[in-house]
């Protein structure tokens, strides 16, 4: 039972597929799989998995051309990690437990981090990013994505939607140089992902919904087919998300940035990978 779980979990975000039943889901999961692999050759020694979730990114980065050799998943206790109702999210087992204050680890302790859908959920993503700074190695790597098109999730653990001029900007107070961001999609994978959401979720009948999802197939594949990343130089584009990296500086003087001071109003959401 265990081993088809985590196949599933597998299925679902290292290979989704364009089918009827994902039309909600596929554009983003792909969006993150194949800016993570982009990034995988720049991993080394060991990374830490800021709201690792169910850990569906594990075995992609502890295998080649990624050269990480100890994975470590970082996420909320597992009473944290419930809806209104008092229900679980989802199941989570990370290897350390976030408090909204302090990454249990010592300054400069691992050789790379990455934070795949985390940000929107934590009221105070500068503090956060801050405590990522300090765990990192000087001129350790941030892998990170956030979304910018997407309805609320995980409420209410649903904070923000991040720019690219505002997730720069927060990078930089946190004490993070070489900051690069790029759209995870354009103006066809906008369109496309929003023509899949609203099959998928809006409010309608299984009949309806059934009917919709095949009609919206086709479209859907032909949009994402024809989709280009838009250059964040020009013009007014439309994105469906943002992916990046960004590094802790070699040399820093120890009071340029103060050290994280806690998040205010509560424990954020920092879970991820199950939108």
């Amino acid at each position: 039972m265990q081993d088809t779980s985590r196949q599933f979990v597998l299925d679902r975000f290292l290979f989704p597929r364009l089918s009827h039943a994902g039309l909600d889901t596929f554009l983003a999961r792909r969006a993150i799989v194949r800016n993570l692999e982009g990034v995988l050759p720049r991993f080394t020694g060991t990374l830490l998995d800021v709201g690792c979730g169910q850990k569906p990114y594990r075995s992609l980065v502890l295998a080649p051309p990624s050269k990480v050799t100890t994975y470590i998943g970082l996420d909320l206790g597992p009473d944290a990690l419930t809806n209104p109702d008092g229900t679980e999210i989802y199941p989570s087992s990370p290897d350390l437990i976030w408090d909204g204050q302090v990454i249990p680890l010592p300054d400069s302790a691992v050789d790379c981090a990455m934070a795949t859908e985390v940000l929107e959920h934590c009221p105070a993503p500068e503090e956060l990013l801050r405590e990522v700074r300090r765990v990192l190695v000087p001129g350790g790597l941030l892998f990170l994505t956030v979304p910018f098109l997407w309805p609320l999730h995980d409420v209410p653990h649903d904070e923000y939607r991040f720019t690219p001029y505002a997730l720069s900007r927060q990078l930089n107070n946190a004490g993070f140089v070489d900051i690069s961001l790029t759209p995870t999609g354009g103006w066809d994978s906008s369109l496309a992902q929003m023509l899949g959401l609203w099959v998928r979720r809006r409010p309608m009948s299984r009949l309806l919904r059934r009917m919709a999802s095949y009609a919206a197939l086709p479209a859907i594949k032909w949009l994402q087919a024809r989709d280009s990343i838009p250059s964040l130089e020009e013009g007014t584009p439309m994105i469906t998300g943002l992916a990046g990296t960004a590094l802790k500086p070699s040399l820093e003087r120890k009071s340029s940035i103060s050290p994280a001071r806690g998040l205010s109003d509560g424990l954020p959401a920092v879970s991820a990978h199950d939108d």
